[in-house]
């Protein structure tokens, strides 16, 4: 139900949430190296909502940031949920604008012996050169580009009917990144090339491969959750080009190849491997892995080939354990009867171990 929700909310383009704290801290505690020195983008959040902004600002000087930009765009549904800002007119009416709020100093100005948010709202409440009104704040309007060419790395989460734009924009202009999006983006023509080219991968993801998201949008918010304004949705991982641990980690390989355990496809030279950790040690031919063996790739161990749907004769298919049949995949190939399976990512095992 909760990805029904999902799929009614891109058609809506009601599918900007927020990002639960705690799941920000258990990412980005892997890349906190790639951080020194350099300027963080943060172009979907508002500052005073986004909690990418509260994660560098209260970590700004542990960090070692450079700098930190936040942007949020005309409109936004997340924006000012807690604090309207005023910009010129102090007691005039708040009103939801677009802004960018650039930070190169956290200090504990208020003298309580630690830095916190009410040291951020403070500097940018009181120096003006920190905080400017944007026309837009559309992280495709010529304004936002600019910001981008300032920054060292891109942290938040894009509004998932906009990823495709999003991620292409950030190879476009070479920028490091670690952003949120779902996993069904693997199978997407503008980003299984960049998966396939080794120049994104995934990061070490949510946990229970599920997140809960703040939604603003009462009609979308997923009522059996433990909060109405919550919206849990799986299947949502990071994506990332920098270099962390994780990538460098073997999956360990147990399981030996048999013609009658790897049924192989009807339409695609290559075995059927429903689960990551069934991959063959010995097998030296192309292997089709479900999508969320990403999790588990190491450039060194395995390459990626192709990302399809191919499908498996059905008679063979009824024989397999755990066999569902899907009436709706069904076809008929090369003259059988066949069920295509769903998106796999076609892989060859670099070093396969003799018989």
């Amino acid at each position: 139900m909760a990805n029904k929700n999902l799929n009614a909310a891109k058609s809506a383009k009601k599918d900007e949430f927020y990002t639960q704290l705690t799941d920000i801290e258990r990412e980005l505690q892997h890349y906190w190296p790639h951080f020194r020195g350099k300027t963080v983008l943060c172009n979907c959040d508002d500052p005073y909502e986004s909690n990418f902004f509260k994660y560098f600002a209260l970590r700004f000087n542990q960090l070692g940031l450079k700098k930190l930009i936040c942007t949020c765009y005309n409109g936004s549904p997340v924006q000012g949920n807690e604090l309207l800002i005023h910009f010129d007119d102090l007691d005039a009416e708040p009103t939801k604008i677009a802004y960018k709020v650039e930070i190169t100093e956290v200090k504990d100005l208020n003298g309580d012996g630690a830095v916190d948010l009410a040291d951020v709202r403070y500097l940018l409440q009181n120096d003006r050169n920190v905080m400017a009104t944007l026309e837009s704040g559309d992280f495709r309007s010529a304004e936002c580009i600019e910001l981008l060419q300032q920054a060292d790395v891109v942290v938040t989460n894009p509004p998932f009917s906009l990823f495709r734009e999003y991620i292409g924009q950030l190879i476009e202009y070479g920028k490091k990144f670690i952003i949120v999006g779902h996993q069904n983006a693997i199978t997407y023509k503008e980003v299984f090339p960049l998966i396939k080219e080794n120049k994104v991968w995934l990061g070490y993801g949510f946990k229970g491969g599920a997140a809960h998201f703040f939604s603003p949008y009462e009609d979308i918010a997923t009522a059996g959750d433990h909060r109405r304004d919550m919206i849990r949705v799986s299947g949502v991982t990071w994506f990332t080009n920098l270099e962390i641990p994780k990538r460098n980690e073997e999956l360990d390989l147990v399981c030996r190849y048999s013609p009658e355990e790897y049924p192989k496809y009807q339409d695609y030279d290559a075995i059927e491997v429903s689960e990551s950790n069934a991959v063959p040690y010995d097998y030296d031919g192309y292997i089709g892995v479900p999508i969320t063996f990403l999790n588990f790739f190491n450039p060194e161990q395995f390459e990626i080939l192709d990302c399809c749907e191919p499908c498996i004769r059905l008679d063979i298919l009824r024989k397999m354990p755990k066999f569902k049949e899907y009436k709706s995949r069904q076809k008929i190939c090369n003259g059988i009867l066949c069920q295509k399976k769903y998106h796999r990512i076609i892989i060859k095992n670099k070093h396969p171990k003799p018989l």
